[in-house]
């Protein structure tokens, strides 16, 4: 049964139907690579040969893992993780992740496994029609990975809370099949509702790339750049700008002191302060999106909360620069992102809801930020 697309806003009129195709999936990204530790983990527990290797060296180890971590039906955590990585949690050393290695590459990936790799993601094409002559905005929930189901919930309502403020034409979707060139066309811009794992097949990849290049805008919001492993490196690298470190633990959710920057327009727009404090769970990150040439809009204070944490390989201190809310122009295209948003209650934070709706409104409606070269 198809999740309904859900609609809000007054301002915008959605012809919604069923979806105009949905056969079967032939072109997700993993479905010809060969096994080997680096394979999503989910890949390793659909193939019984594969899972047979880990069994071999460490009998059980697998099984004892939650379902949340260890499931095959998405969204699940085992689908955001590589087999080697998941280590971590089931205690192997790296002498038995070598071998495991080595016995996953031998391993020939069957028309079976192929099948089974694609069933994550969808060809369904909603129709959908927003009117003409107002910000468009396609909003994508389809998660296959960790979703936190409060949080993605509460970015729901505010966002269509601000469309309906702002008369903007809205859709929400959670079908992949939704980022295709023909509604794209129709669309100022996508947001990715804390959006987790891998969701696009290789043709709706090309599609998100060519919107972008042809001068659409893309706004994201905490989970979208949370995974602690990415198997799309120019989604990672090019378009968030950076990779997810880890957050702190102990515990997880701190009061810290957000920096602004004055000399950015979203800064202006959303008549942000120059500093304020609020709650939440805070993101470090692997590099400094700086390095991929992001403008960056909002960082944290380090000295403000206690920096300890789980899955981070390198610690989460990144000093004095510690970039949380940042834009980006890739040739025409604009990109927006704000690593706050896990609690529920920071959709109805002040400054981080006016940073939220001033961020997505840049990159749907200032057509000229990222001037082509």
């Amino acid at each position: 049964m198809h999740k309904a697309l859900t609609f809000a806003a007054s301002f915008a009129v959605l012809a919604l139907a069923a979806p105009a195709f949905a056969g079967t999936v032939t072109d997700c990204p993993n479905r010809d690579v060969p096994f080997s530790a680096q394979s999503p983990l989910i890949d390793v527990l659909l193939s019984p040969a594969a899972k047979a290797v880990f069994d071999k060296y460490a009998p059980g180890r697998l099984d004892k893992m939650p379902p949340t971590f260890a499931g095959t039906t998405t969204p699940s955590f085992a689908s955001i993780v590589t087999a080697g990585s998941a280590s971590r949690f089931t205690g192997l050393d790296a002498a038995t992740m070598a071998k495991i290695d080595t016995d996953l590459k031998a391993l020939p990936v069957t028309a079976a496994d192929r099948i089974a790799r694609c069933q994550r993601f969808d060809n369904d094409v909603p129709a959908i029609n927003l009117l003409k002559g107002k910000v468009r905005l396609l909003v994508m929930e389809k998660i296959n990975g960790f979703k936190d189901t409060p949080s993605v919930n509460a970015a729901h309502a505010a966002l269509a809370a601000m469309a309906e403020r702002r008369g903007w034409a809205i859709a929400f979707t959670d079908k992949g099949g939704a980022i295709n060139p023909k509604t794209l066309a129709r669309i100022d811009a996508v947001v990715w509702n804390n959006i987790s794992g891998e969701i696009l097949t290789l043709g709706q990849r090309k599609a998100l790339q060519g919107f972008l290049a042809a001068g659409g805008g893309f706004a994201a919001m905490h989970g979208s750049a949370g995974d602690p492993a990415y198997f799309w490196d120019w989604y990672a690298d090019k378009l968030i700008g950076a990779r997810f470190a880890g957050h702190p633990m102990a515990p997880q959710f701190q009061e810290a002191r957000v920096i602004v920057s004055n000399d950015h327009p979203i800064t202006k727009a959303a008549k942000l302060p120059r500093e304020w404090r609020m709650t939440d769970e805070w993101y470090s990150f692997k590099t400094s999106p700086r390095a991929a040439g992001a403008k960056v809009i909002a960082s944290l204070d380090e000295s403000t909360y206690t920096r300890k944490g789980m899955m981070a390989e390198a610690g989460l201190d990144m000093g004095a620069d510690h970039p949380i809310a940042w834009t980006n122009c890739l040739g025409r295209g604009r990109m927006f992102y704000s690593a706050i948003g896990h609690m529920p209650q920071t959709y109805s934070q002040p400054q981080a809801l006016a940073l939220l709706e001033a961020g997505i409104d840049w990159a749907a409606n200032n057509k000229t930020a990222c001037p082509a070269k």
